[in-house]
């Protein structure tokens, strides 16, 4: 799939999340529009997972650390086959399994995750069984930039650089606005790349947007030893000129007239790339 495929396909998911944000009646839009370039590259040219494969031991793993943008895993997912495009439609409805947080009930879903700091120590045990059976799947995880407050992520950062997980790869989506304002207001983590490094992690600063950069950071073989970090730099609300690096966004629903506009930029974006083809 070509960098043009995968930019017209990102219009689609943005496109597919906003519209089941606005009949769930709730969903965390804007990091979920920040964190949609990466899921699709992700899903369309670097895990080694299908609907077909889900139950191979061999798969690659994915988890979610960032639990409350499932909105965003939900239109990927469906997108690749995991489950009809239809059961969008349930999200957050009475008696559906499809929540505001990622759940194994849903297919292709790995582990439950929305309490904040879970995903990557799930992640190093993944890992670790990984390399105790000597299997050759890697572990990817994604996680906010201001879920790093949360001092378990460090404890497993420390963890992961000690056993020399090398199959382990943790993506930070670094849109630097967290609910109640600007990562570095509300508990300030930079320098990010510094921090890790001296965890003893391999580190890759990417535009989180740009499709060529996140296919190389997340393909290429990892430094032997050593645990990935990426920091992929991205911008809240990406591809809704209105919700763009707007805090309030973290978590809303659109209204019509504002899903209405929304929609309409996503479809004179998709306008403009098959003009550009």
């Amino acid at each position: 799939m070509t960098d043009r495929e995968l930019q017209l396909k990102a219009v689609a998911l943005r496109r597919a999340m906003l519209r089941l944000i606005s009949n769930a009646g709730a969903g965390h839009t804007g990091g979920g529009l920040s964190c949609m370039d990466i899921l699709n590259v992700l899903y369309n040219r670097v895990l080694n997972v299908s609907p077909e494969t889900f139950g191979s031991p061999q798969r690659d793993r994915y988890v979610q650390s960032k639990g409350h943008c499932v909105e965003a895993l939900y239109a990927v997912l469906a997108d690749r086959g995991f489950f009809p495009a239809s059961d969008l439609e349930t999200v957050c409805h009475y008696q559906s399994h499809y929540v505001g947080h990622p759940t194994r009930h849903i297919p292709g879903v790995e582990m439950n995750t929305g309490a904040l700091g879970h995903g990557l120590p799930i992640c190093i045990g993944m890992a670790l069984a990984g390399k105790m059976d000597s299997a050759n799947y890697r572990v990817f995880t994604l996680l906010g930039d201001g879920e790093l407050a949360e001092g378990s992520n460090w404890e497993a950062g420390l963890a992961a650089a000690h056993y020399d997980l090398d199959n382990l790869t943790a993506i930070i989506d670094h849109n630097t606005l967290q609910i109640s304002g600007h990562t570095r207001d509300v508990m300030s983590n930079e320098p990010l790349d510094e921090k890790w490094r001296a965890f003893g992690w391999a580190v890759k600063m990417v535009n989180g947007h740009d499709y060529a950069a996140l296919t190389e950071a997340l393909s290429q073989p990892p430094e032997m030893g050593k645990p990935t970090c990426i920091i992929a730099n991205t911008t809240k609300g990406k591809g809704v000129s209105f919700m763009e690096n707007v805090a309030k966004w973290h978590h809303g629903v659109p209204s019509d007239a504002e899903l209405k506009q929304a929609l309409s930029e996503l479809d004179l974006a998709e306008a403009k790339l098959k003009e550009a083809a």
